[in-house]
């Protein structure tokens, strides 16, 4: 199974892209986990869109449509998910053709505060319900405190948050069968 992990912090010691990196390593067996690079998608212009796609857009709507399931990894900035990840939402759902329609979405996130990301996912569900895409109810992986939940290293300490995310993996890969099985 191939799932595109995607990080909505572009920091070198981001946390999300750190839950990523876990679930790479924790996954099940079979479960392949590449992760998006966001860093080259340009601010959403319609004029530029007018002219087509970018190539690290082409590059991020190619990785969303050869993925079996989608694992999303956000901050929490201001009540809602960060700006970096709602433009690369933003480019990848313009037609044609539109990635998201249909995929399984598995959300998780850290942040430093005690709800972890708890209304940076709620918003982000809003967005998959207009986009098609089929959110993963449970388990919910929101990892507050992150400064004490990971070492120096980027290593998730939280024994609790990596059986979570085993869980939504797990959960992941059995919604993702079920929907190309019809």
């Amino acid at each position: 199974m191939k799932v595109l992990g995607i990080s909505g912090s572009l920091r070198e010691h981001s946390y999300n892209t750190a839950l990523l990196r876990t679930a790479q390593q924790i996954g099940p067996a079979g479960m392949e986990i590449e992760i998006a690079d966001l860093a080259g998608v340009p601010p959403y212009n319609e004029d530029v869109y007018g002219n087509g796609f970018p190539a690290p857009v082409e590059t991020f709507r190619a990785q969303i449509a050869a993925a079996d399931g989608l694992l999303i990894a956000t901050p929490e900035y201001n009540y809602s998910f960060s700006g970096v990840l709602k433009n690369a939402i933003d480019w990848a759902s313009r037609p044609p053709e539109q990635p998201f329609n249909g995929k399984v979405v598995a959300l998780m996130g850290a942040s430093a505060g005690r709800l972890g990301t708890a209304r940076a996912q709620y918003h982000l569900r809003q967005v998959f319900i207009f986009l098609n895409g089929h959110v993963l109810n449970k388990p919910e992986v929101m990892v507050g405190g992150a400064g004490q939940a990971f070492d120096d290293n980027g290593i998730l300490l939280d024994d609790g948050a990596k059986d979570l995310i085993s869980q939504l993996l797990v959960s992941l890969q059995d919604m993702s069968r079920r929907l190309s099985t019809g």
